[in-house]
């Protein structure tokens, strides 16, 4: 393009016809406090290799890149000079510099399409605008666009071209930060609606049966995934949970976990017989997931406080456990097959009788029993879990301390956090010792 009128640094004028190339602009201390003495910066400390700018001036005349150069140069600034005549010849250089310095005339971009050509390839580099043309509108607008600055030629030295190169990768990493941010928020919010769809408020009367319920993600993630519980009191001392897993983690997993947690509910609620429940939950299993490898164990039981029996189905999931005199014994149940592997299978019914006054039912996902159980071989699976519940009453005081009291044991014996997700319902005869 061509320069703008002369400036008071003697911007046009002073034509040299030089090749574009890789500048590296000498950096020493003594010359910089020089400078500071002078007048023209404030005496800074030594400038590591680290604190170096890597700059790509976008220019066209080689005239005016050479005059760029030069204002560097004689402000000792700490920069990497890059130049290149072209937006064609700049994109392969964009992911390696820090800041970019942008002509508004270039042969193949021009104007405010050119700026908002190089911001969407060159995302998290921050971007200067140095140009001829002096238009406060069109400044305004270059910066409305997300440039960090726009300059003028003519109406900056070196030591001002520098400040303000620093100033805009600060701007630009300041930006990135809040939307970094800015996109947690949104993530720890996604999270927070999907807790609240997977881990609900059960509806039971307290009376009838003591509840404990737990949930914790697995150590490698921010958001929760695909287990899920449920409990609803059906009718006066009849109970009905659920404990589920969808395999994978993330969050179409736990989108989907909760759409059967909240398909679960509503079947319950609206008195489909037992036996049809689960089937119906397959149903929408099936319709709701993103694809045929999906599937979901499950454990619904059915509490009758009242008579002390329990009914237990399991599609592909662990048996809930009975503690009951302060033995551990887990439910001889089929396991039977997960839900969406061959739709329409059934899932046997099996009653499990609730010695009273002193029982507890135990039910739970297998991020609680797939970690090491003391050997670097063995699992701790779901004897290991009954061997860790044999000392529950010597070291729990409250039904509540245990789902915590259990993970804790089961990390040691892992001997390092579990990686997978834990749920757990633990339900009760109310007011049974403990």
């Amino acid at each position: 393009m061509h320069a703008c009128q002369s400036g008071p640094y003697g911007w046009a004028g002073h034509r040299r016809t030089v090749e574009p190339a890789r500048v590296t602009i000498p950096d020493t201390t003594t010359a910089r406090h020089e400078q500071a003495r002078l007048g023209h910066l404030a005496p800074p400390g030594p400038v590591g290799a680290t604190d170096r700018l890597r700059v790509l001036l976008v220019e066209d005349d080689s005239g005016d890149a050479f005059l760029v150069q030069e204002l560097l140069h004689e402000a000792r600034a700490p920069v990497d000079l890059e130049v290149a005549a072209t937006m064609a010849l700049a994109r392969p250089l964009l992911g390696s510099v820090d800041c970019v310095l942008l002509d508004l005339g270039l042969p193949d971009a021009s104007g405010l399409s050119g700026l908002r050509q190089l911001l969407d390839e060159a995302a998290g580099v921050a971007v200067c605008v140095l140009t001829g043309l002096e238009d406060e509108h069109l400044g305004i607008a270059a910066v409305g666009e997300g440039a960090q600055d726009y300059l003028i030629k003519g109406q900056v030295d070196g030591v001002l071209l520098t400040r303000a190169l620093r100033y805009a990768v600060e701007r630009k990493r300041a930006d990135e930060n809040a939307r970094r941010l800015r996109e947690a928020e949104l993530r720890q919010a996604e999270s927070a609606r999907l807790e609240r769809g997977l881990l609900p408020q059960p509806l039971i009367d307290p009376t009838t049966a003591g509840l404990v319920s737990f949930y914790r993600p697995g150590r490698h993630r921010a958001l929760l995934g695909g287990d899920f519980y449920d409990v609803v009191e059906v009718s006066p001392g009849r109970l009905q949970l659920l404990v589920g897993d969808v395999c994978g983690h993330g969050v179409e997993e736990a989108a989907l976990g909760v759409t059967l947690r909240v398909a679960w509910r509503a079947l319950v609620l609206a008195r489909v017989p037992d036996d049809d429940v689960l089937p119906a939950l397959e149903q929408v299993l099936v319709s709701e997931r993103r694809s045929d490898e999906l599937f979901a164990t499950v454990a619904m039981v059915t509490v009758d406080v009242p008579a002390a029996r329990a009914t237990v189905r399991l599609a592909g999931h662990p048996p809930p456990v009975l503690l009951t005199g302060g033995r551990a014994v887990p439910c001889d149940v089929d396991p039977g097959l997960v839900l969406g592997v061959v739709p329409g299978t059934s899932c046997p019914a099996v009653d499990v009788d609730l010695p009273a006054p002193d029982w507890a039912l135990l039910t739970y996902t297998d991020g609680l029993i797939e970690g090491l159980g003391g050997s670097a071989r063995d699992r701790l699976g779901v004897e290991g879990l009954c061997t860790l519940l044999k000392e529950y009453r010597e070291s729990v005081a409250t039904p509540h301390e245990l789902p915590r009291w259990l993970v804790g044991q089961a990390e040691l014996r892992n001997g390092e956090p579990l990686a997978d997700d834990v749920a757990m319902l633990l339900v009760n005869a109310a007011g049974a010792t403990w």
